[in-house]
């Protein structure tokens, strides 16, 4: 009996449902200003353009960023290094000489926990030119930073070091492999 009664609720509420629905929408279309009226005419963005062209509409400036600097930036902030402000300069110094952005931020993890272990006011985060009591110091981490990114490129990168594991030969020739594998980790950390 319930499936009848169901049944015959659906047949006789459901038609009459959609013509008060039908009438009231035909009600407030006959009333001014209810709808505004609709047109299929080509307008400035086309008769498929998602959205009118409304000439008092505000327009927004959308910035193109290079998702590079700001994973560097958040490397650096992650473990509180005073590269922060420079991982811009770090990117750009990579493209110019055309090495991987990612090389010089995880060499200085390795070689000083990203400047929290370095000669006093050397600014040098990479070990670089640091042999016993010799140190290479730098004015700043842009000097640093474009010193380091260079000498990679222009000798290393030259001489056919691609790799780190070819880069450790020379930058760190007793190392047993430990320093490629930990460059290749930051590296890797920066994707």
């Amino acid at each position: 009996m319930s499936k009848v009664s169901t049944v015959l609720t659906f047949t006789l509420v459901l038609p009459i449902a959609f013509i008060l629905l039908f009438f009231s929408l035909q009600s407030l279309s006959t009333k001014k200003g209810a709808f505004p009226p609709l047109s299929y005419s080509a307008s400035k963005t086309g008769i498929y353009g998602a959205l009118p062209a409304i000439p008092e509409a505000t327009t927004q400036k959308i910035e193109q960023k290079d998702a590079r600097v700001e994973l560097v930036r958040q490397f650096f902030g992650k473990y509180k290094s005073p590269l922060e402000p420079y991982a811009q300069k770090v990117v750009e110094s990579a493209d110019t000489y055309g090495l991987d952005f990612r090389l010089i931020p995880a060499i200085a993890m390795q070689e000083s926990n990203l400047c929290k272990r370095v000669p006093k006011d050397s600014y040098n985060c990479w070990g670089f030119g640091i042999y016993g009591s010799k140190i290479k110091r730098f004015s700043g981490y842009p000097e640093a930073i474009e010193a380091v990114t260079k000498t990679l490129a222009l000798t290393y990168k030259s001489d056919g070091l691609h790799t780190t594991e070819d880069i450790m030969t020379r930058y760190t020739p007793t190392s047993n492999g430990s320093w490629a594998n930990a460059v290749i980790h930051f590296m890797n950390e920066l994707q």
